[in-house]
């Protein structure tokens, strides 16, 4: 597409923005943050020539708009490929299926994320509401903006944080840099955006939000594994440590001997079947921060 050269460095990453439409929002956000940050560093660098001109010889370099939408989107498609982990061999049957979760490390990493996310969510709740807190209260005194710019900007710093931990462990693409600042604005109309930028407040929610759903997830977790392993090695620990299947007022309870292999058989079905719980969740968990962490494209 032949588009007219851009005559500044915000149309240049308009032009980007377009060239890149249809993409995912994270990698749109990291390119329009190298892209931004390269720009500065050769205006920087050259300041007494023209800005046309002067992009004119970058676009010659670093590439124009629609190259550099190219080449993010080739080197996207080579990095998901390196990254994503081997799938198994598909089943063929519903109970291979079932029992080949065992094989995805994408479960195994969601069922640590399912872990991870009560001590997270409740060091992001704190930090947001206790960070909104202070900002509200101390608004009215002069170090009350500085505060909260402050607070803003931690937050934007824990998203990426989120993201990396995200990405890594339930295979969901999130932005590698931070959303692209503007720099040519004034500094009022940059704290103002900072404000009126529903990523800003969406990103507030998230941490909140994280505090009930690692709680959630947490529970769910803990429980059903520790269902799971008491049905299916009770009848094994049994005869070592005299632990029954229930244990109460000094009085142990045993399942019927013979029935005790199904009660084997569903301890070990929970298990797996919290795998494919976990692997649901990590789909769920992916989308909720891709939707209130990710500047849309």
């Amino acid at each position: 597409m032949n588009r007219p050269m851009p005559r500044s460095i915000n149309e240049y990453l308009e032009q980007l923005r377009e060239a890149l439409r249809g993409q995912d929002p994270a990698l749109i956000q990291d390119a329009l943050y190298d892209a931004e940050d390269h720009l500065r560093a050769e205006f920087a660098e050259n300041p007494g020539i023209p800005a046309e001109e002067l992009l004119a010889r970058i676009a010659g370099s670093y590439g124009d708009p629609d190259e550099v939408a190219e080449i993010y989107r080739d080197k996207e498609i080579v990095v998901n490929q390196a990254l994503r982990p081997p799938l198994p061999p598909a089943p063929r049957s519903a109970l291979a299926r079932f029992f080949g979760v065992a094989a995805d490390p994408r479960a195994w990493a969601a069922m640590f994320y399912m872990l991870l996310a009560l001590p997270t969510g409740i060091f992001y709740f704190t930090w947001t509401v206790t960070g909104l807190s202070l900002s509200l209260g101390l608004g009215i005194l002069i170090f009350g903006l500085p505060l909260a710019l402050l607070f803003l900007a931690s937050t934007r710093v824990l998203s990426l944080v989120e993201g990396r931990i995200v990405e890594v462990m339930l295979g969901e693409r999130m932005p590698r840099r931070p959303q692209y600042a503007q720099r040519d604005q004034p500094l009022l109309e940059r704290v103002k955006g900072m404000f009126t930028d529903p990523r800003t407040w969406s990103t507030m929610f998230y941490m909140v939000l994280m505090l009930p759903l690692g709680i959630i997830y947490f529970t769910v977790l803990i429980t059903v594994l520790s269902l799971g392993l008491g049905l299916a090695l009770n009848p094994l620990i049994y005869p070592f440590t005299g632990l029954g299947l229930i244990n109460f007022d000094d009085q142990v309870y045993m399942a019927p001997l013979w029935l005790q292999p199904f009660q084997v058989l569903f301890g070990i079905a929970l298990l797996f079947g919290l795998m494919h719980l976990a692997r649901g969740v990590g789909r769920l968990q992916g989308a909720i921060a891709k939707q209130l962490l990710v500047q849309a494209g």
